[in-house]
């Protein structure tokens, strides 16, 4: 400190000792195999962080041609900020990934972890054979070579994590496939702990998920949603709400489409009552309240 003459100096020297500790802690947090502990995560229950379950991230888009993002900013909520690069992920990718995630829950994260991908179809509700193979291979292509940076933000905005700022974080850190023995392996960056932190996730009953009907991501979308919180009505704005799903048509053909999504819901006992409102500052919402 006795070079430091005055206050920018001074500043600008504990933004560089800020900048150089989370660049060390990322690359330190990349490298090192950590076990995931997860409260309540059974044998019928699946999770993912809430900050992915609140983006864009994974979506109900329509079959067909995906996007590429690059650096693309995912909507989400105000305190979190999530960059993603990669095709546009669906509700699919979002099975496959709860189902991974499940699957390394009795490994470290950071090892390789085997798994058998007939077992894991089935797991999902799949099918298995040709088509169902060749999906799995793609998908994991996919989540493999997705690359998200993410930072969350305490009340105050001050930064509370940043993950792959420093060291890029795949969405799937890697992924071996043997064609002679028919077997994979997929490896997890251990920064997915820092994302599942503080208990900020949402456990989805996979049961009742795996008999949402087919052609319903969206209410697929809206269970990961509404499972972040306990609070009972919930309430999201319908245009922030048609931005998160990716939805671009008309904003009509959307409530219509969260009315048929909401009574799949309500068909499994996850949703009681829906409706969309204007909020007390005059925006249209949905409110929901959630079956218990």
């Amino acid at each position: 400190m006795a070079d430091i003459k005055t206050t920018k100096d001074a500043l600008e020297w504990i933004e560089q000792r800020q900048k150089a500790a989370e660049k060390q802690t990322d690359q330190v947090a990349a490298q090192t195999p950590v076990q995931m502990f997860l409260p309540g995560l059974e044998e019928a229950m699946r999770a993912l962080p809430n900050h992915i379950n609140r983006s864009s991230l994974f979506a109900p888009i329509a079959r067909g041609r995906r996007k590429f993002h690059r650096q693309y900013a995912m909507v989400g909520r105000a305190d979190i900020v999530i960059s993603y690069t990669g095709e546009q992920l669906d509700e699919a990718d979002a099975d496959l990934m709860l189902q991974l995630l499940f699957d390394a829950r009795k490994h470290p994260l950071g090892q390789a972890i085997p798994f058998n991908r007939a077992a894991l179809l089935r797991a999902m509700g799949r099918n298995v054979g040709k088509h169902d193979y060749e999906w799995l291979h793609r998908r994991m292509k996919a989540l493999t070579e997705g690359t998200i940076f993410i930072e969350a933000k305490r009340s105050d905005g001050s930064s509370k994590y940043k993950i792959g700022h420093t060291k890029a974080f795949h969405i799937l850190a890697d992924f071996e496939y043997n064609a002679d023995t028919e077997s994979y392996c997929f490896t997890l960056d251990p920064r997915w702990v820092i994302m599942f932190d503080n208990r900020e996730y949402a456990l989805l009953d996979w049961n009742k998920r795996l008999q949402i009907s087919a052609g319903q991501d969206l209410a697929k979308a809206l269970q990961r949603l509404f499972a972040t919180s306990n609070e009972s009505p919930q309430r999201y704005n319908l245009a922030w709400l048609k931005d998160k799903m990716q939805y671009t048509g008309r904003t009509r053909d959307f409530i219509a489409a969260l009315d048929r999504a909401c009574q799949e819901l309500k068909r499994l006992e996850i949703v009681a009552t829906w409706k969309v409102e204007r909020s007390t500052k005059g925006k249209d919402q949905l409110t929901v309240k959630i079956a218990r």
